[in-house]
């Protein structure tokens, strides 16, 4: 019977993704944030349309494109009340698409906080002894791994470090100081609690 608890924790972010671009007044690049803002623009029988951005140092802007010489008969009317009425979910919306954001910039600034969203896979026959945990995060952040599980975990980061250096906690792929960096898609982290006084804590905190 197995002894090993598996859980799935999927990081999302609290914060959008923010492009580095050249800030034309700052004359370097610069980080820039979601104004949560759109700008509507009819030339004739097309639209264009930019979510705004400004920049986190001197608050210049950028249009980033969403809409470009769109036939206005070819816009849907609840998209574009959207548009006009600076809808927050179709600007979140926006803000995230990582995808779209790499096409126009080659550097993007991480995420801080997050929220994490626990499944679990497998649940132990016994008591728990092992606890895997893998890592799914359609976007980056920043926030360190060892911070994150002592968060999360109720474990000082201090032990955490502990745990690795004696071989109970080990993270895949292998790396130098990976609990002092960013967890990235696809990491996996298995924690030996067989020696754990608070073991049972442990693993309700990871569920």
């Amino acid at each position: 019977m197995s002894d090993t608890l598996r859980v799935l924790w999927t990081l999302v972010p609290q914060r959008a993704p923010q492009p580095w671009l050249h800030c034309s007044r700052c004359g370097d690049p610069k980080p820039f944030e979601s104004s949560n803002k759109f700008r509507l623009n009819a030339n004739g029988k097309r639209l264009d349309a930019w979510l705004i951005y400004h920049c986190t140092a001197c608050g210049q802007t950028w249009n980033r494109p969403f809409l470009e010489r769109r036939p206005a008969a070819a816009v849907d009317p609840q998209l574009l009340a959207a548009l006009q009425q600076n809808d927050p979910r179709l600007a979140r919306h926006l803000a995230f698409d990582i995808e779209d954001l790499r096409r126009r910039t080659v550097r993007i600034a991480a995420c801080g906080g997050a929220k994490v969203q626990k499944v679990t896979l497998q649940v132990p026959a016994r008591p728990t002894a092992r606890l895997e945990i893998g890592f799914a995060l359609a976007i980056p952040v920043s926030l360190r791994l060892d911070r994150l599980l002592a968060a999360e975990l109720g474990l000082s980061r201090k032990h955490l470090h502990r745990m690795q250096d004696e071989g109970k906690l080990v993270i895949s792929p292998t790396g130098a100081r990976r609990l002092k960096k960013p967890p990235q898609d696809g990491w996996q982290l298995a924690l030996d609690l067989s020696q754990e006084r608070d073991c049972d804590a442990i693993a309700a905190a990871a569920r």
